[in-house]
């Protein structure tokens, strides 16, 4: 008797193959999503990201056996979500608030899905593949560019600066962005490696490629960044050998820090990009955040509606030039993009998703024996740092990236699992 085509096709897409096949897809089109644009254009690439969008909610119908919804879906990141459709009604371009939500909601559904198929050891690996094949494309072709070639790859935006030393994009767009993929990869790589997910020769390969193309991006605050990180998981290293008692008394005065260093870092965010050897850059940030403070005044409570990427056509971002007269690709700050777009309200709602996160992912990481309890935690650290000079954290790789992390937390460590009914 022959199988059903329904049953055949139900089955491909609920197997593990296709959702590990699947999920590095949606991984690489978030990476590479300035590249993928410069080859295909604005179509091409929303045709991608739906058409992954719609084989995930597909694949997720396919296999509800295996899906466990219950305390993964937090309620923060929810909220996040609403603030931004609901700021459609007060918009200043309810059009474009309209198209950026759902250019949000693409990359926030992808990383649900990601969540939900994809287990703690398995989600590192399917991000250490992408980033392994992503940094080792991005310095084939800047090798291609810059000795072999000495000439740009202008279609990619790849300068061919790699014989003087830098500064190299590869295949991430800016040397901002890549360097931002390189301390991904650091974190990825290295939990690869004490999870024993890959061989130590493929470990150390990752590694010296993630190091060498943070180097030659000369991102002029990635060094902060990831020193940031390193901190955050030497303190997780201690603490994770610690007997329990030690451990909380140890965690509340980590919270305490926390909370002063965060306040300090707000404050004295200027004079910190400045420390960071970064001085070009501090001029641009900071008239760029002066501006969007005088502009956001009469909408500071509600800001002026949703719209993701900045679109240059559209007020008050046309407004905005940089301290060189040039126009910015965002706020260079997740934060102060926030507050533009939805105004205090986001922000309070975006601070209480990360601070609930922070919380969750940190504790389960020093209580969980395995190490790959500690990428969320130190994947939302470097979320928090790189959020101080860049926007990163609302969009794309980012917002897949923040979904993935509170998810993470979210599974390990749910008030919601405490109110479930117990067998027996």
């Amino acid at each position: 008797m022959a199988v059903p085509r329904a049953s055949v096709i139900r089955g491909v897409l609920g197997s593990p193959r296709f959702s590990q096949a699947l999920t590095e897809a949606m991984l690489i089109t978030a990476v590479t999503a300035a590249v993928l644009r410069a080859l295909l254009g604005w179509s091409g690439y929303l045709a991608i990201v739906v058409g992954l969008v719609a084989l995930g909610l597909a694949s997720l119908t396919a296999q509800p056996e295996r899906i466990e919804w219950r305390g993964t879906l937090p309620i923060s990141l929810i909220g996040l979500f609403s603030v931004m459709a609901v700021s459609t009604l007060w918009s200043a371009y309810p059009g474009a608030t309209v198209q950026g939500v759902a250019y949000a909601l693409c990359f926030g559904v992808m990383g649900v899905y990601i969540a939900l198929v994809r287990d703690g050891i398995q989600l590192v690996r399917s991000v250490g593949n992408v980033l392994r094949g992503v940094l080792t494309v991005g310095i084939a072709l800047e090798i291609l560019s810059g000795i072999l070639l000495d000439a740009p790859i202008s279609f990619l935006g790849i300068a061919g600066n790699l014989a003087v030393g830098g500064p190299i994009q590869g295949i991430a767009g800016t040397r901002n962005s890549l360097a931002f993929v390189a301390a991904l990869a650091i974190i990825t790589f290295w939990i690869e490696y004490r999870t024993r997910s890959v061989s130590s020769g493929v470990a150390t390969y990752g590694l010296a490629l993630a190091c060498l193309s943070l180097l030659f991006a000369r991102s002029p605050v990635s060094w902060f960044v990831l020193a940031a990180v390193l901190t955050a998981g030497l303190i997780l290293v201690v603490v994770r050998r610690q007997p329990a008692r030690a451990r909380r008394r140890t965690q509340a005065a980590l919270l305490i820090t926390a909370v002063v260093g965060i306040a300090f870092g707000w404050a004295f965010r200027g004079r910190l990009v400045g420390i960071a050897d970064a001085a070009i850059d501090v001029q641009s940030r900071t008239s760029v955040w002066a501006q969007i403070q005088d502009l956001v005044e009469p909408r500071v409570l509600e800001g002026f509606g949703w719209v993701g990427p900045w679109r240059p056509e559209l007020f008050p971002f046309a407004a905005v030039r940089d301290a060189f007269g040039e126009r910015p690709p965002s706020a260079l700050n997740a934060y102060v993009d926030t507050v533009l777009q939805l105004g205090v309200i986001g922000a309070v709602v975006l601070g209480g998703v990360l601070a609930l996160a922070v919380v969750r992912a940190w504790l389960v990481a020093s209580q969980r024996k395995s190490t790959v309890y500690v990428w969320p935690a130190l994947v939302l650290v470097l979320l928090i740092t790189t959020s101080i000079t860049e926007s990163y954290l609302l969009f794309e790789l980012g917002l897949m990236l923040l979904v993935l992390s509170v998810m993470a937390a979210s599974r390990n460590r749910s008030w919601r699992q405490l109110l479930a009914p117990r067998d027996g």
